[in-house]
């Protein structure tokens, strides 16, 4: 019954390595094909962009290698279209793909286009190229004891500005945020952050949004023009229009809307994982990070293999944990939460938190390593009572 059924996962990121690796191994000896499409042939390591920004060298893990043994076909190429009707995908230069099932794991990006000139003049750590650039940008600029903004105040921005005030201290570093950083963390492990981002002599301007980026300056909404030498741009993010263009039901950031078993609302024989993905569940929608992403990827591909076979299957569980910081090489904090991702009385600092926040940032890897040959779950809470109340 499953022989020939044909599987193409769209995206190689943190979710699509996954789903087609476990995939793979839960469908071993089925006859099913995997087909893994991405434009690059290297695996990017998304939570250690911020490592390579302040000039660190990090390994470069090959797709292939992370795919060797598993069976998984590798098409390299961006997916330009998708036919949904006719269950095939379009791929630059002229590559059709025909799926019996789609996962469809592409992501999101840094969106560089809500603010003028952002686009022009700030770099991004969408890619090891970009933040490669960056790198060498900051060695000149901190060479002349000059100044650095980095606009956006999410996690990205905090562990970039921690990283890159550490490893250039002579660098001026300003955090530029519109919200209170970590504001969802409890007010303990808020103030150490804080404590921590002063000792590293990074400068918070808070409370408002940047207007314009200049090529040597920053415009902010009060009117205020702070100097920048170099800006890093990790405010607010997008998603390809590649679903939206296909006429896949999406909210309206283009996640695709999802059922209970994280399938299209408008096309069930196309699941959607991670950052692609509108999920909600009974306390609210998933946003977007890796601790929610490989949970998608492990259900969806645990759903696949239980639907080829024509089994049922329980709707989608998952509960938050934590919320791990890094900052700088020697110092995190780690923010412990409810299934709702509001945080408790429990926190993580310093060595520890190091450690804990470099365990995390490394076991994607790990898991793919071990996924070839066994079921390693990423799903550490299914949320408890708050995932067992029906969605609203």
């Amino acid at each position: 019954m499953t022989d020939g059924h044909r599987i193409v996962v769209l995206g190689a990121g943190y979710t699509g390595m996954f789903s087609a690796i476990r995939l793979a191994h839960r469908t071993r000896r089925t006859g099913v094909e995997i087909t893994l499409v991405n434009p690059s042939g290297r695996f990017v390591e998304r939570l250690r962009m911020h490592q390579i920004a302040a000039g660190q060298e990090l390994p470069h893990h090959r797709i292939t290698d992370l795919l060797d043994g598993t069976g998984v076909r590798f098409v390299r190429g961006a997916a330009t279209a998708i036919d949904p009707e006719a269950r095939r995908v379009t791929v630059d230069g002229g590559t059709s793909l025909s799926y019996d099932t789609l996962v469809y794991a592409l992501g999101s990006s840094t969106d560089t286009g809500t603010v003028p000139g952002a686009a022009a003049h700030a770099f991004t750590l969408n890619s090891p190229e970009v933040a490669g650039r960056l790198a060498a940008r900051l060695t000149e600029v901190a060479s002349a004891g000059g100044t650095v903004t980095v606009c956006g105040g999410g996690l990205t921005g905090i562990e970039a500005a921690a990283e890159i005030a550490e490893a250039h201290p002579g660098l001026h570093v300003t955090l530029i945020s519109s919200e209170e950083p970590c504001s969802m963390m409890g007010d303990k492990a808020r103030a150490y952050l804080h404590r921590a981002l002063g000792r590293l002599g990074v400068t918070l301007v808070t409370g408002v949004r940047v207007a314009k980026v200049l090529p040597d300056a920053v415009e902010l909404a009060d009117g205020r023009t702070l100097r920048s030498d170099a800006c890093l741009w990790t405010a607010g993010v997008k998603v390809p229009s590649l679903a939206a263009d296909a006429g896949i039901a999406t909210d309206d950031r283009g996640l695709i809307l999802t059922d209970a078993i994280l399938r299209s609302v408008s096309h069930p024989r196309i699941h959607a994982v991670g950052d692609a993905a509108a999920v909600r569940l009974a306390y609210g929608q998933l946003h977007g990070s890796c601790q929610s992403g490989l949970p998608t990827a492990q259900y969806t591909a645990d759903t696949i293999a239980r639907l080829v076979r024509g089994k049922s299957v329980k709707p989608f569980r998952f509960g938050y944990f934590h919320q791990p910081v890094s900052l700088g090489r020697r110092d995190a904090v780690i923010q412990f939460t409810k299934a709702d991702s509001s945080p408790v009385g429990m926190r993580l600092t310093g060595r520890g938190a190091v450690w804990y926040k470099e365990f995390v940032s490394g076991s994607p890897l790990t898991t793919y390593r071990y996924s070839k040959r066994v079921n390693v779950s990423t799903i550490v809470s299914r949320g408890g009572r708050a995932t067992r109340e029906p969605v609203a």
